[in-house]
């Protein structure tokens, strides 16, 4: 078997969870290829022009940053077994985040799409519902609004529930 020359186990597996940086996505991209893998995955989570009928200027996240590297670790490591995983990698941002940059990449291979594509599904769900994260979103009239990385309550009306919980 001829392995690929984008193949880089030790690299992914050393990717940071939190960046302060600007997440390269073409570059976590190329660390994610495996010759056992028929499907890869990429969630990219942006930030929007707009919420909750405001025009946002931008986010800024925040983070307990040793706890949530733990958790992070923990739910990639989780996804790994449930769905037999060759690659799983995840890296959310802290500090302020543009509109239309990533705040939050997922990316997943498996031998088959549907194992990529549920436990992507997993990993984000997860990390945003859990992981100690937390958002401000700054509007451009200059008003600033703080508060988790998941904002389901609003939706749902019980900070307990989340959208997909509820999700057909």
């Amino acid at each position: 078997m001829t392995t690929s020359t984008s193949y880089h186990p030790a690299a992914a597996d050393s990717i940071k969870a939190l960046s302060a940086e600007p997440i390269d996505i073409v570059g976590l991209l190329s660390l994610s290829h495996h010759p056992k893998a028929g499907a890869v995955v990429l969630f990219s989570g942006e930030t929007r022009d707009n919420s909750h009928g405001k025009e946002v200027d931008c986010l800024e996240y925040e983070a307990q940053e040793s706890l949530a590297v733990k958790m992070i670790a923990n739910i990639i490591t989780e996804a790994k077994q449930k769905w037999d995983l060759n690659i799983a990698i995840a890296q959310h941002r802290t500090g302020k985040v543009g509109v239309s940059e990533s705040a939050v990449v997922v990316i997943t291979a498996s031998a088959h799409r549907s194992e990529a594509y549920a436990a992507n599904r997993f990993i984000i769900d997860k990390i945003k519902h859990e992981v100690p994260i937390w958002k401000c979103e700054y509007f451009t009239d200059g008003t600033k609004e703080w508060g988790g990385n998941c904002n389901c309550q609003k939706i749902t009306g019980d900070p307990n529930k989340h959208v997909y919980e509820f999700e057909k």
